[in-house]
C-alpha cells in the first residue's frame, strides 16, 4: 500500500485513542503532584513544578510522535527490520560504557535536556523484528529450531545486555513480549511450555545470583522483618494505598511523596494515585489498561495481515504486561523490581516510544477499519 492509498484507510480505534489520551493527561497531573517535594528540593525551592513542566513537554512531543505513526503505513517498517535488529543491541552495549550511572545502574544516556533509555527502544525494536521473522517463517513456527531456538538467540542477546545494566524488570517484560508473540504466531503448546519453564528457571537463577534480589524476595514475604531497610518501600507503598481509602485524600495531598516513598513520580506513581484518588482512582487506571488490552487484542484478531496482527499483539502485550507488573509490585503482589507504569510514570524516552508504539497500533486499526 502506497502513501496515497494510506489516506483512504479507515479511522483509528477511537476507544484506544481516548484511553491513551486520558492516561497521558492523568500522567502529567500525577507526575506534577507526586514530584512536588523533589522538585522543590532539586531547584532549591525555586520551582515546585519542574518535573511536571518537563512531563508536559514530553507528553506534547509524544503526542506528535503518535500522530505521525498513525499516518505512517506500519507495513513500511518491514523494510527497516535489519536496522532495528542491529541498533537495539548496539545501543544496549553503548549504554554500558557511556551511560550515566544512576543508583548503581547504567540504563540511560544523559543528554542534559532528557535521558534516553535504550532498553525502551529495544522493546519496540524487538516487536518489529519478531513480527517480521514470525511472519516470514509462517507454518515453520511449529518447528522447534525455527520457531523457538533462532528467535531465542536474539531475544537472549537483548535480555542479557539489559541484565548487565542491570534491569530485571525490563528483562521480564521483554521475555513476556516474546512469549505472547510466539503464542499468537501459533507455536506448539509443548514448545511454549518449555520456553516458559526456561524463562522461570533463568529468572530464579538471576535472583539467586544477586544478594539484593534475594533480599527483595525475603522482604516481599515479610517486609516487617526489615521495616527500615529492604522492606521500607513495600511498607510505604502499602501505607500510601491504604491511607487513600475509597475516594482518596485529594489531589496533591499525598503524605508519602514527602520523601517516604522512593521514586513516587516514576516506579511508585500508582501508590500516589491510590493515596490521592483512592480505590476509585486506582480501579479506574486498572480498567483503562484492561480496556486497552481488550481493544488491542481485538485489533490483532481483526486484521487479515499476519505482520500487523503480530505487531498489535506485541505492542498490546508490552503495555499491558508492564502495567500489570508495575501495579503488582506496588501492591506487594509480587517481589519488587524497578519498572515504570506506561503513560503515567515520569520519563521522556519511555513516554515517547510508548506513544509511538500506540500510534503504530492505531495505524493497524485504520487498515482494519477501512470498510
Amino acid at each position: 500500500m502506497e502513501w496515497g492509498e494510506e489516506m483512504k484507510a479507515g479511522r483509528p480505534d477511537s476507544f484506544i485513542f481516548l484511553i491513551v489520551l486520558f492516561l497521558l493527561v492523568l500522567g502529567v497531573v500525577m507526575v506534577t503532584s507526586a514530584s512536588f517535594p523533589r522538585a522543590l528540593n532539586s531547584t532549591g525551592g525555586a520551582d515546585p513544578f519542574a518535573f511536571g513542566k518537563k512531563q508536559l513537554f514530553f507528553a506534547f512531543l509524544a503526542l506528535v510522535l503518535m500522530v505521525i505513526m498513525i499516518n505512517f503505513n506500519y507495513r513500511r517498517f518491514r523494510k527497516l527490520t535489519v536496522i532495528f535488529a542491529v541498533l537495539a543491541p548496539i545501543f544496549l552495549v553503548l549504554v554500558l560504557f557511556f551511560g550515566a550511572e544512576i543508583n548503581g545502574a547504567r540504563r540511560w544516556f544523559d543528554f542534559r535536556v532528557f535521558n534516553f533509555q535504550p532498553s525502551e527502544f529495544a522493546k519496540l525494536a524487538l516487536i518489529f523484528v519478531l513480527a517480521h521473522y514470525l511472519t516470514e517463517i509462517g507454518p515453520e513456527v511449529r518447528n522447534f529450531s525455527t520457531g523457538i531456538l533462532i528467535p531465542l538467540l536474539y531475544v537472549g542477546l537483548i535480555c542479557g545486555l539489559i541484565m548487565m545494566e542491570p534491569d530485571l524488570g525490563t528483562t521480564i517484560v521483554v521475555f513476556a513480549i516474546f512469549i505472547a508473540m510466539l503464542f499468537a504466531a501459533g507455536v506448539r503448546a509443548s514448545h511454549l511450555l518449555l520456553i516458559g519453564l526456561f524463562g522461570l528457571s533463568a529468572g530464579a537463577f538471576l535472583i539467586l545470583q544477586e544478594p539484593y534480589r534475594l533480599q527483595r524476595l525475603f522482604s516481599f514475604i515479610d517486609p516487617t522483618q526489615d521495616p527500615k531497610g529492604s522492606g521500607w518501600q513495600i511498607l510505604q507503598s502499602l501505607m500510601a494505598l491504604g491511607s487513600g481509602g475509597i475516594i482518596g485524600l485529594g489531589l496533591g495531598r499525598s503524605r508519602q511523596k514527602f520523601f517516604y516513598l522512593p521514586e513516587p513520580h516514576t516506579d511508585y506513581i500508582f501508590s500516589i494515585i491510590g493515596e490521592e484518588l483512592g480505590l476509585l482512582g486506582a480501579l479506574l487506571v486498572l480498567l483503562l489498561f484492561l480496556g486497552l488490552a481488550w481493544r488491542g487484542y481485538k485489533i490483532a484478531l481483526s486484521t487479515s495481515d499476519p505482520y500487523g496482527s503480530l505487531l498489535a499483539v506485541g505492542i498490546t502485550s508490552w503495555l499491558v504486561m508492564q502495567a500489570l507488573i508495575n501495579i503488582a509490585v506496588v501492591t506487594a503482589t509480587i517481589p519488587a523490581t524497578g519498572i515504570t507504569l506506561p503513560l503515567l510514570s515520569y520519563g521522556g524516552s519511555s513516554l515517547g516510544l510508548t506513544m509511538a508504539a500506540v500510534g503504530v497500533l492505531l495505524n493497524i486499526s485504520r487498515q482494519t477499519n477501512q470498510t
